[in-house]
């Protein structure tokens, strides 16, 4: 896809999403800062996936590819270093979210993407499994609990059902991993999300505004956004990424250059800047 975007964009986007060697994140401070200018970002995707990723800034380079094994690679094991310290730092909101993709979120779009994505309390019953549930009961009750732990409470003692409980709790954002502790064996600590971000989870947001704000931050950061790029970074449908991109084009924000395809209105500004 990024195949097809010209070269003045994709240097406009190294500069942005920090794919420049003297601007790569080296620490969780600089990794929270890239989150607050993008908006939102990827975890440990390459260039393999379009939009911003904490590992491709790691790296600084725009043809960052995540090695096989990523133990013995300096680059990866000082992205996943980052990636836990900016989670147990809860300066950012991190998650699977949409697609099960592991993403750092800034917490200004925090209402936005609960508004897209979050599951009301009162919608809960009907929304999640019953595993989900269970595990959302446990976790309302003991605030915050490890991985074995919360499963053994909630009574899920399938492990792959357990997991896709709490791949299901993320998505719907109502729970986090808190930290990860690996001695003296590997758990994650998980957390409600509203512990961290109540909040920003509590802004009440229409739909459109949210369409249109996760849109804006992409294409803030994109310059310029093709057919269907948005919907993969996000995991919108291709209909909502377009009702996103439309508002900003009615407000001027954006302008259309063809079908599907978006460019910031004062794009010329910024690359002479």
């Amino acid at each position: 896809m990024n195949n097809s975007l010209p070269e003045e964009i994709e240097i406009y986007r190294d500069r942005t999403w920090r794919r420049e060697e003297e601007s790569r994140v080296e620490s969780a401070v600089e990794a929270e800062k890239l989150i607050e200018v993008v908006g939102f970002c990827a975890g440990l995707t390459d260039a393999r996936r379009p939009g911003p990723s904490l590992y491709i800034s790691v790296c600084g380079r725009r043809d960052a590819h995540m090695p096989r094994n990523v133990q013995k690679d300096p680059e990866s094991s000082l992205a996943w270093r980052i990636k836990d310290e900016v989670m147990r730092r809860g300066r950012v909101y991190y998650a699977k979210l949409a697609r099960g993709r592991s993403t750092f979120v800034a917490p200004r779009l925090l209402p936005h993407f609960h508004a897209l994505w979050g599951i009301p309390r009162k919608e809960e019953s009907t929304r999640l499994s019953n595993e989900a549930r269970s595990v959302l009961k446990v976790l309302r009750r003991e605030w915050e609990m490890a991985t074995s732990d919360l499963r053994g409470s909630a009574g899920v003692a399938d492990r792959p059902t357990f997991t896709r409980a709490l791949d299901e709790l993320q998505k719907s954002m109502k729970v986090v991993p808190a930290d990860v502790l690996y001695e003296p064996s590997f758990t994650y600590i998980w957390m409600l999300s509203e512990g961290r971000f109540a909040k920003e989870l509590s802004v009440k947001v229409k739909r459109e505004d949210a369409l249109r704000e996760v849109a804006r931050a992409f294409l803030n950061g994109a310059g310029m956004t093709v057919c269907g790029e948005l919907a993969k970074v996000t995991g919108l449908t291709r209909p909502d990424a377009g009702r996103g991109n439309r508002a900003l084009v009615a407000e001027r924000y954006a302008e259309r250059l063809a079908q599907g395809v978006y460019r910031l209105a004062d794009l010329d500004e910024r690359l002479s800047a």
